[in-house]
Order: C-alpha cells, then sequence, then structure tokens
C-alpha cells in the first residue's frame, strides 16, 4: 500500500545546503515507499517572519529560480509527487508564502499561495507577504490534492473549500514553535481530516535557528479522524499508509460534504 510522508527538518541560512537536505530526504521517502511528501513552511531559509523588518530579499525566488528546477528534477527522479514551500516572487513583484506543487514527472502543477497572514510575535508574516486569494486542489499521481498553508488551518473554510473541489488529501506545511500547543495542533489536523472525510500531512520545521526553537510533531491524520503518525522533535522521514478507496467508503457513508447547506459553502476562490 502506497504512503504520504511529511519531511521534518531544520533549516539554514544557505538555500543550496537546504536543497540537500531535500534531497536526502526525498530519496529515504520514497526508498520507504512514499507517493507524496510534503516539506515544512519556508523550506530553503530560515524563518524570517520571527523578527520585523528582516531583509528577506535573498530569500524571494521567481518560478524560474534554480531550487524550482532542483525540486522538479527530485521529484521526477524519486516519482514523488512533492509540495514544497518556498518564498515566491510573483512577475508583479508581489511576494508570498507560496507551495509550489510538483507532480511524480517532475511537472510543475501550480503555485499554492498562503491566503491568511499573520501578524503577531514572532509571527510578523504581513511585513513579508502579501495575501493569495483562493484554495487549489490538483490532480496528482497521488490522488486528488489540496493545499492548506500554516495559517490557514486555523480557518476551518479554507480546508472545506478544498474538500468542496474533491481533494482526496489536504496538504499543509507549517511552521510551529517549540513552545506552542503541539498537542492540541495535532488534534486540529485530526478534526479537520475528519471534519472532511480527507488525508491530512502536516509538516513541520524543527531545530533552533538563533535561539528560537520550533517544535517538530508533524501530523498525518487520516479521513476517520484516526492519528495515523506524529513525528517527535527531531529530524524524520513521518510515513503513513493511505487508501483512497476507504477514503472514498467513509466520505460516501457519512456525506457530510453533500449534507452541507449551499449558504454554508465558502466561495473556492474570491475576485
Amino acid at each position: 500500500m502506497a504512503k504520504l510522508a511529511a519531511l521534518q527538518h531544520a533549516m539554514s541560512a544557505d538555500i543550496e545546503a537546504n536543497l540537500d537536505t531535500a534531497a536526502r530526504l526525498m530519496a529515504l521517502a520514497a526508498e520507504a515507499g512514499a507517493r507524496l511528501a510534503v516539506f515544512p513552511e519556508i523550506q530553503l531559509s530560515p524563518f524570517f517572519p520571527v523578527r520585523r523588518g528582516n531583509d528577506a530579499g535573498v530569500y524571494a525566488m521567481t518560478a524560474d529560480h534554480p531550487a524550482f528546477e532542483r525540486l522538479a528534477s527530485l521529484a521526477k527522479t524519486h516519482e514523488l509527487v512533492t509540495v514544497a514551500n518556498v518564498y515566491f516572487e510573483a512577475e508583479d513583484g508581489e511576494r508570498f508564502d507560496a507551495s509550489p506543487v510538483f507532480d511524480a514527472d517532475g511537472s510543475l502543477l501550480g503555485i499554492s499561495k498562503m491566503v491568511h497572514i499573520a501578524q503577531f510575535e514572532r509571527f510578523w508574516e504581513k511585513d513579508y507577504y502579501a495575501p493569495g486569494s483562493g484554495f487549489d486542489v490538483y490532480d496528482t499521481s497521488a490522488g486528488r490534492l489540496g493545499i492548506v498553508i500554516c495559517y490557514d488551518r486555523h480557518f476551518p473554510e479554507c480546508y472545506r473549500a478544498c474538500a468542496l473541489q474533491g481533494a482526496e488529501i489536504i496538504a499543509t506545511p507549517t511552521c510551529n514553535l517549540a513552545g506552542e500547543p503541539l498537542d492540541l495542533f495535532a488534534w486540529e489536523m485530526r478534526v479537520l481530516a475528519m471534519q472532511n472525510s480527507v488525508y491530512s500531512v502536516l509538516a513541520n520545521r524543527c531545530g533552533v535557528e538563533d535561539e528560537t526553537a520550533y517544535g517538530g510533531h508533524s501530523v498525518i491524520a487520516g479521513p476517520d479522524g484516526a492519528l495515523l503518525a506524529e513525528a517527535g522533535e527531531d529530524e524524520t522521514v513521518l510515513t503513513a499508509r493511505y487508501d483512497l478507496k476507504t477514503r472514498r467508503d467513509i466520505a460516501a457513508q457519512r456525506d457530510w460534504l453533500g449534507e452541507v447547506k449551499p449558504w454554508l459553502k465558502p466561495a473556492v476562490r474570491a475576485g
């Protein structure tokens, strides 16, 4: 049976070193039988929004950045659907917390952007990110895949927007600190998965950056709300088996999405 993987790791200030880490962990995920790999939030740099007024321009990258090419090549080499997360600069110069999504043949399916932007102590994200305008779902070789990035998961409508587009799996790259309620976050992912009859994969960073510790404890939850796998504090390739037929059976039995009143359904994309 195929597996889902969350690639939990620490980041350095060196983009190439972080790409080397990505290559190593993707190889391990493929060896473990994974068909989908999800990276943590802002995987190619330190988490610069921890402070206000940082100059993070050196980490901003357009779609023609060599990092995209390398990630695409790794996805193809390992036949691994890959959800990356980078500091993305669009053609108009706006910058986003964004997830390029690569299919198992290395093709770039799209670049999903975080919609809700945090702005409070150690998460000064509005200083760096523009908001996205909706939620994307992709047909991939691992299944129909939705993307909900970090802070967006705290708004249940975001997972629901993906589920209403037919998502079977929802990937959530994130950055959770060591001092945050990580047990609550695990329950959050389980409830979101259960309420939408999807597999959820939350990939967190770990390690210490300039005295700020990141929490690890990445999570994979099943469409029935079961906790399928949870990481500890250290680098790991967290995997769990998944079965899309089982997911469809659970969704059909409960039919919660079918019962949602039309006036409660969130708009899939604004603007």
